[in-house]
């Protein structure tokens, strides 16, 4: 494979009650007044800008059991409420990941649409996790030799690919054992990071913090309210995860999401079909799918382009209706393979350091949060299974990770979600999503009990709040955070 085609891959998937006292407004806190708040990194600034962000640096642990031993950086930015009358404290922000760098989420966001009002309620704090990025960084030294990706597996069209992806694996967690000589990989943990957080907004001089997370930062945001229900503010969790991890059960769930969310492309690339010629019908369209990837199963495009990466392609742009033209696109020039084809990858050089961050981060914290499963025969019948399940990708999505070869055991069970608390999280899903199936929100909500509302909207796609097109979970959610009225009861949300 390419190095563009692997950056390109890689950029794609990293692809969202009882009122709380209200506290007292302050233009300015004196803790915060000790970090030492300077210009974004030149890259941060390139993608908040026109908005003016700042950032700091918060020293936290390494390893929270030794908390005045070796520590560790964590990069902060803070777009500022500019109205002191109006300020309640801090919103933080998580994108996902794990592994996503997030110091320009809420200027992302604001860009997109961030009401005014939640602007003025709070400074918005991003942050690269511990980690990533700008953060102390940790790497597992990956190269494209590995053959490595992905933090999805590849499809695997029989035993014998993952036997193959096993291999990869094996390497990919013996790679990351040996650039980690000091043990470092083993403190990227969900409870850490959420240990992190509660440091963070003590940092800032707040006695609370209010957060939004999305995908896997709907797990961290679980764990960060239930370790710390007395220092949380007003909590939003979006395109959830059932927990605070992602095991292998929710590994496979990806493939159900993707059997639930295609039918809203097929619909739409029917209805196109003059332009695109797909099929037209839903039925159709779902044909041709199947026609391009086993065809691409036998022989790779011109371009290399697989079967599994054809069908990582698709499942990486059912995230939105946005990408649907780009998709019907591509396949369009898969299915005339003299057609001019369009990429938006980096090239190799600017992109591969980041991608292995990413994917180191993913990894550590996937596989330290939880045991997976080592034996190889357990992904062999859990490939055989939901290929035939789920079809369209569940032979990717069942198979085998590093996480069966990782070195390091979880130093502590997984952050237990229940109903101990007060009732200030926010759950939010559509119905069809393809990476965290509304499955995950209802098990999410019943293990919250009375802390929780869900609103779930009847649209399609990863991420409800700002980015998603639904006006009644907009409002909804706005009127959280902004006057903190949670629902009565969950809802659901018309198209």
């Amino acid at each position: 494979m390419s190095r563009r085609r692997s950056a390109a891959l890689v950029a794609a998937l990293g692809l969202v009650g009882t009122l709380i006292t209200v506290m007292p407004a302050r233009a300015e806190n004196p803790a915060a007044a000790q970090l030492k708040w300077a210009a974004c990194p030149a890259d941060v600034n390139a993608k908040t800008a026109p908005l003016t962000a700042q950032c700091a640096t918060v020293p936290v642990p390494l390893d929270y059991s030794e908390p005045d031993g070796a520590q560790i950086s964590l990069l902060v930015s803070r777009i500022a409420s500019t109205r002191p009358e109006k300020r309640r404290g801090i919103l933080m922000f998580n994108p996902g990941g794990p592994g996503g760098s997030g110091l320009d989420q809420p200027a992302f966001l604001a860009k997109k649409g961030l009401p005014a009002t939640v602007m003025d309620t709070y400074d918005l704090i991003g942050m690269d996790t511990r980690g990533v990025g700008h953060s102390t960084p940790m790497s597992c030294g990956l190269t494209e030799e590995i053959g490595y990706w992905a933090n999805v597996p590849p499809y695997a069209a029989d035993d014998a690919a993952v036997t193959a992806q096993a291999k990869i694996a094996e390497a990919v967690a013996q790679t990351c054992a040996a650039n980690d000589p000091g043990g470092r990989l083993q403190h990227l943990t969900t409870a850490n990071m959420a240990r992190d957080l509660d440091r963070i907004r003590a940092a800032l001089g707040e006695p609370r913090a209010s957060f939004y997370g999305a995908s896997y930062g709907s797990a961290l945001g679980a764990a960060y309210v239930s370790l710390f229900p007395d220092t949380t503010d007003r909590t939003v969790v979006d395109s959830n995860l059932a927990d605070t991890h992602l095991d292998r059960d929710g590994l496979r769930r990806f493939a159900r999401g993707v059997e639930e969310t295609f039918p809203d492309f097929a619909q739409w690339a029917a209805a196109r079909h003059a332009s695109y010629g797909l099929g037209r019908t839903p039925a159709q369209v779902r044909k041709t799918y199947f026609a391009i990837a086993e065809r691409l199963d036998k022989a790779p495009a011109a371009d290399g382009t697989t079967g599994a990466i054809f069908r990582f392609l698709t499942f990486a742009h059912l995230y939105g209706d946005v990408q649907y033209g780009a998709l019907a696109q591509t396949w369009q020039s898969l299915l005339n393979p003299g057609a001019k084809r369009v990429t938006s990858a980096l090239p190799a050089a600017q992109a591969a350091p980041p991608v292995d961050n990413a994917l180191t981060v993913f990894l550590a914290v996937t596989c330290n949060d939880v045991n997976w499963p080592e034996d190889l025969a357990t992904y062999r019948r859990g490939v055989a299974q939901d290929r035939k399940r789920y079809p369209m990708f569940g032979a990717a999505t069942a198979n085998i990770t590093p996480c069966a070869y990782w070195k390091h055991e979880p130093s502590e069970p997984p952050v237990k979600v229940d109903n101990s608390g007060p009732a200030d999280v926010l759950m939010l899903q559509n119905r069809r999503d393809p990476v965290t199936p509304a499955v995950n929100a209802e098990l999410l909500r019943r293990k919250f009990g009375q802390r929780a509302r869900l609103v779930t909207a009847d649209d399609s796609g990863h991420g409800v709040y700002v980015l998603g097109g639904n006006a009644c979970a907009l409002n909804l959610t706005t009127a959280y955070l902004v006057d903190g009225k949670l629902p009565a009861r969950d809802v659901a949300c018309r198209s």
